[in-house]
């Protein structure tokens, strides 16, 4: 299985609209790619910003390529991203998972 990474910073004031649209589009498209095994969604405030962690399980490389395309180590975002995000982070981070619960 592999766990897939990606971090993103909006404003504080901004969190939970941002998290709202996290779920109309990537995390739905997430959960309807054939490979994926799950999302977890993070959210840390700090003082005025709020950085999400999206880590989503994958049970191959190819599945994340349904879902990402062939640079499947490049982020993935939608139209409205820059309306939220205080930058946008190109590239995604990939482990392999070793161990379980």
């Amino acid at each position: 299985m592999i766990a897939r990474f990606w971090r993103g910073v909006t404003l504080k004031s901004k969190a939970d609209e941002y998290c709202a649209y996290l779920e109309e589009t990537g995390l739905k498209e997430y959960r309807a790619t054939k490979g994926n095994c799950g999302v977890y969604v993070f959210r840390r405030i700090e003082n005025d910003r709020a950085v999400f962690l999206l880590l989503s399980l994958w049970d191959s490389y190819d599945a994340i390529k349904k879902f990402a395309g062939p640079d499947y180590e490049g982020a993935v975002y939608y139209p409205e991203d820059s309306k939220f995000l205080l930058e946008l982070e190109p590239k995604v981070t990939h482990y392999e998972i070793l161990a379980q619960p």
